[in-house]
């Protein structure tokens, strides 16, 4: 069975195959039901082994050539050439230019990128929460690209299925962290429902740092995950219904 998946116009190439995958077309059940792709859940490591061989195969790459990192909301962009050889790196963003390998990024609220310099034949993919987005992981992740050969002005970069402004409740402390650093980002917070709470749109925080970075070709998904917490995995959902664990949505790019 091939798992549905979402994908970017901008992203479609002879040279790519990508998905943004939701948690339909899985085997695990409640509360991961159905496609979990988190190794780090606590969900049956076999339900996860096939849920991740379903994607490989939509993705046209072998099980083992799947690759996704240990992320730890870190800003820190590995390039890779070949299969885990010890498990996963501690890496929250990877690029390549070896065909066969798909470059993954879970993420259950956190923004997931997808990158491919078509003409260089370069892709990368990126984990961007509030953490890593400030940190720099787009920066990082379009500087790792542009060491192996890609050109800012061809990148195209699409995101997918995440937490969304009219869902993203913040508090004050976190509206001073991100203008401390970047003032202009004060654009990105709208009031909150009340005096002390702010609502962030970390979509539209992103596409600036990518524009920045001069990278203009960009694709929204446009999804809300915990707007469709019955179609996506969400953190935010999962503390919200009190369950005890929560899966993760895999969104991945590979190069033929």
């Amino acid at each position: 069975m091939t798992p549905p998946f979402l994908v970017s116009k901008l992203l479609d190439a002879p040279s790519l195959s990508h998905g943004f995958f939701s948690r339909d077309g899985g085997v695990s059940p409640a509360p991961y039901q159905t496609l979990n792709t988190g190794l780090g859940s606590d969900d049956a490591a076999e339900n996860v082994d096939e849920n991740r061989r379903r994607c490989a195969d939509a993705l046209a790459v072998k099980p083992d050539h799947l690759l996704t990192g240990f992320q730890t909301h870190s800003p820190d962009v590995m390039v890779v050439d070949e299969p885990w050889a010890n498990g996963p790196a501690k890496v929250d963003a990877m690029v390549t230019k070896t065909p066969g390998i798909a470059l993954g990024v879970l993420a259950a609220d956190c923004m997931p990128f997808l990158f491919a310099d078509a003409e260089a034949k370069i892709i990368g993919a990126a984990h961007a929460g509030w953490r890593g987005a400030l940190g720099g992981v787009i920066e990082n992740t379009v500087a790792a690209m542009v060491e192996l050969g890609a050109q800012p002005a061809n990148i195209r970069a699409a995101v997918g299925p995440c937490l969304r402004q009219p869902n993203f409740e913040v508090g004050l402390d976190l509206l001073e962290t991100f203008t401390a650093k970047y003032p202009d980002s004060i654009a990105f917070f709208a009031p909150g429902q009340n005096t002390d709470k702010r609502q962030l749109d970390l979509v539209g925080f992103g596409k600036w740092r990518l524009e920045n970075c001069g990278v203009t070709q960009f694709d929204d998904i446009g999804l809300c995950t915990l707007g469709a917490p019955d179609r996506f995995f969400s953190y935010r959902a999962m503390k919200r219904r009190n369950e005890p664990d929560y899966g993760r949505n895999l969104s991945a790019i590979a190069l033929r």
